[in-house]
């Protein structure tokens, strides 16, 4: 059976399984009506530019693009040369499940691994790479840094730890990205503005998630670092990814930044996970690995557990980070009646 023959009170797998918010659908809607200039001329993505201006206090470049994995990927294209390397993280999205997006668009470029504790990379650790073989011609050349934000496994970087890596990828002369599929999250997780997390804390682009958090299909690379828009709006172009009818995903994106829905929904979904860990805490056998600071929250079940709970038809993953280990995700359409519809029946599977 499909996850999606699943009631959604039962899935916790992903915040890709909720659908969009009825204010983005409403706009597609509306937007769908009369004629528009093609390709990114029209008034709706003038808008989306303007918010995104208002939103991180400054004048920035905006390209949407339809998934997560277009807008890494051209991202770091657009500030890596075929002959450099990026540094990330083992546990990013960018290495573990883009399936080569980021190497196939950067021609060659390959990524570096630099560890660090919750799926963070380790400052002390960047210093020491960052520089090394610079010059070399006979050794790919470190160019950028990629960081998630929130990471994998729902940890969020604070202002000082970015701030840290901004100030060595300056003093190593490398760029800033920053992965934003949960940017939302994270935002509302620290109570800053985006500008703080973002370009004030040296990140040179940004790949703004909408998808995970209430949109169809609509993602935004937004440029602090002017100097790349234009090899970005080709390299969109030559990629397949310049929507002709771009009014489409601009539609999407401007109700999701109309209201601060996008902050509305993150900061459901954040209290779902929260409220998600507090009840597991109350469970005995149950162990929560980490901080819930986003909305993914990590545990450790008892089999016995994790097997009820999957025969009674919930969703979600384990097992892939040791033995009893599980993933739990909330999204912005997860209700209080859902999580402790889960609570209740892992109680009763308890006992």
């Amino acid at each position: 059976m499909s996850n999606t023959s699943r009631p959604p009170e039962k899935v916790f797998s992903s915040d890709n399984i909720a659908g969009a918010s009825p204010a983005v659908m409403d706009a597609l809607l509306a937007a769908n009506a009369g004629a528009a200039i093609p390709y990114g001329g029209d008034e709706l993505t003038a808008r989306v530019r303007m918010r995104l201006c208002e939103v991180f206090e400054r004048d920035v470049g905006v390209f949407l693009v339809p998934t997560g994995t277009a807008a890494n990927a051209l991202s770091l294209a657009a500030i890596t040369p075929p002959w450099g390397a990026v540094l990330c993280h083992p546990a990013s999205h960018i290495n573990n499940d883009e399936c080569g997006a980021p190497e196939f668009f950067m021609h060659g470029a390959r990524l570096r691994l630099v560890d660090g504790a919750d799926a963070k990379i380790d400052p002390v650790a960047l210093d020491a790479v960052a520089g090394l073989k610079a010059g070399d011609v006979h050794s790919s050349q470190n160019t950028a840094v990629s960081i998630t934000q929130a990471t994998e496994t729902g940890s969020v970087h604070s202002l000082d730890e970015i701030g840290q890596i901004g100030e060595i990828c300056r003093r190593h002369a490398l760029r800033l990205h920053m992965d934003g599929a949960r940017f939302a999250n994270a935002l509302v997780s620290l109570g800053c503005t985006p500008a703080e997390m973002t370009w004030k804390a040296g990140v040179d682009v940004l790949s703004f998630g909408a998808t995970k958090n209430g949109v169809l299909g609509a993602e935004a690379i937004v440029c602090f670092d002017r100097s790349i828009e234009t090899e970005l709006a080709f390299r969109r172009k030559r990629s397949g990814h310049l929507f002709s009818k771009m009014r489409l995903l601009s539609a999407q994106m401007s109700a999701y930044l109309e209201h601060d829905l996008w902050l509305a929904n993150a900061r459901q979904a954040n209290a779902m996970a929260r409220r998600l860990g507090t009840g597991l805490r109350a469970l005995a056998g149950v162990e929560i690995m980490g901080r819930t600071e986003a909305n993914i929250l990590f545990c450790r079940l008892p089999q016995a557990l994790i097997e009820g709970l999957l025969a009674e038809g919930f969703v979600f993953y384990h097992d892939r980070w040791g033995p009893g280990v599980v993933r739990l995700v909330t999204s912005w359409a997860t209700t209080e009646a859902d999580v402790d519809h889960l609570l209740a029946r892992a109680q009763a599977l308890l006992q």
